[in-house]
């Protein structure tokens, strides 16, 4: 159901995503649409908790993520023609997550298709994308997955991300347990945790990649989206901040939102300093890469299921927008993309697995394994 819901959103973003529009009002509109389409459900259940589980974030060119800014702000991103667009949104019902992202180029059409640099890193990200669905499955690995992001992006001549994190959504948590990581440098690949995909697991996959280096900075851009954390304990001075922590206690428990998001967004500029001072709420800053250089991302939340795993949020890439003059030459790469993903392809393998099995061992009349 959130799924469906974070797809619904997506969608209606994608279609003001045009000439002339403001960074801020396109954010407002992600958030405002998961409110309304959330509270259409469990009408009766008046305790439950649902809708942004991550604040609708717009980031632009060489933004890599976490870009959601508040009224307040002077400088506001407006966005024209030729753009690179990243929309990033998570939908929640009762603390089940269901996460999404997309990259588009604004004004691209299939008459008019990018084919520079942007159209390089966007394929990159998408195949990407579409190399870890396939490779998420109970008994693989975590380090599969990054493996193949990395030559993937690498074939294209761009660097995935360095260090960015998809995490396994777990109840009324968006950073679960496990995670896959990109590109990692090598304090990153000694301290990560490798490990192995299992059946009823649920990722949130995300995928960066960077036309440049792929070292994402913290810059001068304002944070404005946190996140609570309930294991921490501590009494907080300030009555503002009092104030901010039992607002987010209320609204929004352990998801995360932005400061635009809370009643008095001047207090809540003032309060949440102490708040992430003593790890009460956890920061998401706003990182970049080098000026002049794109970086694309695609998400998607997967559920590992016993048989086929079940993609919740849909993929909007339209191939015939974005030509790139590079490919992916990897053989084992390539048979990996080509792979079919649907449900009926893997029925009718299974089907043939067992026909198969059955005549070797002259059980022709043997029942085919229910779905």
């Amino acid at each position: 159901m959130a799924g469906t819901m974070a797809n619904n959103v997506m969608k209606q973003l994608i279609q003001k995503c045009v000439d002339g529009a403001s960074s801020i009002e396109l954010c407002k509109f992600g958030d405002a649409q998961i409110v309304k389409e959330t509270s259409t459900v469990f009408k009766k259940e008046k305790e439950m908790l649902k809708g942004v589980a991550f604040p609708t974030a717009v980031c632009v060119n060489e933004c890599v993520c976490h870009y959601s800014p508040l009224d307040s702000e002077s400088k506001i991103i407006i966005m024209k023609t030729g753009d690179v667009v990243k929309l990033d949104l998570a939908v929640h019902i009762d603390g089940f997550i269901a996460a999404l992202a997309h990259t588009l180029v604004v004004g691209c059409t299939k008459d008019n298709p990018v084919t520079d640099r942007r159209a390089d890193v966007i394929n990159a990200a998408y195949l990407c994308s579409e190399a870890a669905l396939r490779l998420i499955k109970p008994g693989n690995k975590t380090n599969e997955v990054t493996k193949a992001v990395d030559k993937i992006s690498e074939s294209f001549k761009c660097k995935a991300v360095q260090g960015m994190l998809s995490h396994q959504l777990q109840y009324n948590r968006i950073d679960g347990e496990k995670t896959i990581i990109q590109n990692p440098n090598e304090k990153q690949r000694q301290d990560h945790e490798e490990s192995e995909f299992e059946v009823h697991e649920v990722f949130a996959v995300d995928c960066l990649v960077s036309s440049g280096e792929g070292h994402p900075k913290d810059m001068d851009a304002r944070t404005t989206i946190y996140k609570r954390n309930p294991d921490i304990v501590y009494q907080l001075k300030m009555k503002a901040s009092r104030m901010v922590l039992s607002e987010v206690e209320k609204k929004f428990n352990t998801m995360c939102f932005t400061l635009r998001s809370l009643e008095d967004e001047k207090k809540a500029k003032m309060g949440i300093v102490e708040c992430y001072k003593h790890d009460l709420c956890t920061p998401f800053p706003v990182l970049w890469e080098k000026e002049g250089e794109f970086v694309a991302q695609f998400k998607f939340t997967i559920l590992i299921m016993p048989n086929t795993p079940m993609r919740i949020t849909d993929s909007f890439f339209d191939p015939d927008c974005y030509k790139s003059s590079h490919k992916v030459t990897d053989p084992e790469l390539q048979n990996l993309l080509n792979a079919s993903t649907s449900k009926r392809a893997a029925k009718k393998k299974r089907k043939k697995a067992a026909s198969k099995a059955a005549a070797e061992t002259g059980d022709a009349g043997a029942p085919v394994a229910a779905e």
